[in-house]
């Protein structure tokens, strides 16, 4: 077992200064590097946007975001196009991973798998000062958001579904971003995902204060909604949009819904996700399937749990008092996984 961490990153203040700083940060970061290896030839080929229209897209839905990517292009001496490319979240191939979701009316706990060399390793709590809302989860590409809550108490995660006749769209974790920026409640994100063009076919699992939990599959071709508090890697309204093989999907889906009747209490149900031996948890990380982090988000308490690797006890966070303005003093959440390569922000590849 080989020690992995995130940085804990704290920010307040205009979506360009925020920008601006973690474009700093990156200078003196091997993220970006090992990033443009891993792309290599194929960024050529992925990274064929319109950026005319990103910058509208950005501009109708999450505004900020796009002062978030002025200020990074700033900071890093990078002419705008190519700062969209890496930090738009649009037309990007994004690989397959696994994920597992279970909701209670009280919480989301989040089992994210993919390959370690995807993962970022950075956890951001972001207040801004000039529009959207605070919001507290890990990164994806910089600006976008694997999963997490913001101040009105909405807590999002996705799963993928498949990445097979793909539009011209929005990456899952720029959409994240858009949702938990800019919606106060589950009926404002789905409306929201139901008007922006998806590049690749994902279900957006919704929790907010009210306790009601919705998965809303989402394809280029086609978004539903539908009442759930179990989510894994297939649909259920869009059937068609399935991989040809559910099994394994399936299967999680099933160990959770077994498994999360037995749970007492927030502390059990994390176990039943965390705990290596109770067949949720997964150590596929070559197959991109491991699982990276267990994230859970409690909307009425504003409180916020967080672990890397397995059989952790997680770091618990209170959003709330971070929000009045006292800072969190962890500065890295630690764990071990079963893995011989570091994540993208701990050094070079």
């Amino acid at each position: 077992m080989k020690q992995f961490w995130s940085n804990v990153i704290q920010y307040r203040g205009t979506h360009y200064d925020f920008g601006f700083t973690q474009g700093e940060q990156l200078r003196d970061s091997p993220i970006l590097v090992n990033r443009q290896k891993q792309w290599g030839p194929r960024k050529d080929r992925h990274f064929l946007i319109n950026p005319a229209e990103v910058k509208q897209s950005l501009l109708t839905f999450a505004p900020g975001i796009w002062d978030e990517i002025r200020g990074l292009a700033d900071a890093l001496g990078m002419n705008m196009d190519d700062a969209i490319r890496l930090f738009g979240g649009y037309y990007l191939e994004y690989g397959r991973s696994g994920c597992s979701i279970f909701t209670d009316p009280q919480y989301m706990i989040r089992n994210y798998d993919s390959h370690p060399a995807s993962y970022e390793g950075r956890y951001l709590l972001y207040k801004p000062s000039d529009q959207g809302y605070a919001v507290i989860g890990p990164s994806m590409q910089i600006t976008g958001r694997i999963d997490g809550m913001n101040e009105k108490g909405l807590v999002m995660g996705y799963n993928f579904t498949h990445r097979k006749q793909s539009g011209d769209g929005f990456l899952c974790n720029m959409i994240g971003r858009m949702i938990l920026e800019t919606c106060a409640n589950v009926e404002e994100a789905i409306s929201l995902l139901k008007a922006i063009p998806h590049r690749h076919s994902f279900s957006y699992v919704l929790l907010d204060r009210s306790g009601e939990s919705y998965v809303v599959e989402a394809s280029p071709r086609e978004v539903a909604a539908r009442k759930s508090n179990v989510c894994t890697n297939h649909f259920y309204l869009l059937d068609k949009e399935n991989r040809y093989r559910q099994e394994e999907s399936r299967r999680r889906e099933e160990a959770i819904q077994e498994q999360q009747q037995q749970a007492t209490d927030p502390y059990e149900a994390f176990r039943v996700m965390n705990d290596s031996e109770k067949r949720i948890y997964s150590t596929k990380y070559d197959a991109a399937a491991g699982t990276l982090h267990t994230a859970a988000y409690f909307p009425r308490q504003m409180k916020a749990w967080f672990a890397i690797g397995p059989d952790r006890k997680p770091v618990i966070i209170d959003f709330n008092k971070w929000l009045q303005g006292e800072n969190v003093k962890v500065k890295r959440i630690k764990g071990r996984l079963d893995y011989p390569k570091p994540f993208v922000n701990m050094a070079l590849i």
